[in-house]
């Protein structure tokens, strides 16, 4: 039986890497999916790749208000509704020492990942309110439990979205609405392309394979593996886990 039949879910950062992973999972589990990103190109060709027309887009920059009222208000208009919102929308920034770091880049981090967020919690919680319940998943990072010199405004934002998880838990509950974090490590994403480089410019090859090689598992993740996280949180199966941060780091948070 399809884990999500009949759920409508929205999808921040769909477009690419984890956000276009889940999309494709969650249609193939029953869900009517709106996939939400900044480039109409990007999302017209996730919607192709996810390949149903149970899947639409829309494009919306997360942090303007306006624009996340009317992803949501667009899910609401086309689907009848928003069982599952997954806020998954991030930058990575660059790599450079906190007295370094731009402000203008770290003001931007937080716009994206936390703010980002909130707008999301913002304007979906009341529509979840008025359906009776639904699933929120936010995807954080084995960044939000630990510290990496030279990435101060990632570190900084993915441990912000566990404590905006832990509150939005525990207004959603009484309401039938559950918040947890996914908690990735390196996954094979065009952000860790970026970082590899930025951890070590013109060496991206050995950047990535000292990274491997301290994660228990010597791997990079793949985004399918975060997805399927992402599903048993989205889906009844799940029905009494929330407020909780989910890790899917090969082993990492055990050191």
């Amino acid at each position: 039986m399809a884990r999500l039949q009949n759920k409508v879910a929205v999808i921040t950062g769909g477009a690419g890497g984890i956000g276009l992973a889940a999309g494709r999972l969650f249609v193939q589990e029953g869900a009517k999916v709106l996939l939400v990103d900044l480039h109409e190109a990007a999302l017209q060709q996730a919607v192709q790749t996810v390949g149903s027309g149970a899947a639409s887009y829309e494009v919306a920059d997360v942090t303007q208000p306006e624009h996340t009222q009317r992803y949501v208000r667009t899910a609401v208009e086309r689907y009848g509704g928003i069982d599952v919102f997954v806020a998954n929308a991030g930058v990575e920034g660059v790599v450079q020492p906190i007295p370094d770091y731009p402000i203008e880049i770290f003001d931007h981090v937080m716009a994206v990942n936390v703010r980002g967020v909130w707008l999301g919690l913002k304007y979906v919680l009341p529509h979840m309110h008025e359906r009776g319940g639904g699933s929120i998943i936010i995807t954080s990072s084995v960044a939000g439990i630990r510290g990496t010199a030279g990435v101060s405004a990632y570190i900084t934002s993915k441990h912000a979205v566990i404590g905006l998880m832990r509150t939005a838990a525990l207004e959603g509950a009484p309401f039938g609405i559950r918040v947890n974090t996914v908690n990735p490590a390196p996954i094979e994403t065009r952000m860790m392309r970026s970082l590899e480089e930025g951890f070590a410019p013109g060496a991206a090859q050995q950047a990535k394979q000292r990274i491997a090689a301290s994660v228990p598992l010597q791997r990079y993740g793949t985004p399918e593996e975060v997805a399927q996280l992402m599903l048993f949180l989205a889906s009844d199966e799940s029905r009494y886990c929330t407020g909780g941060v989910y890790m899917v780091d090969g082993g990492i948070s055990a050191r």
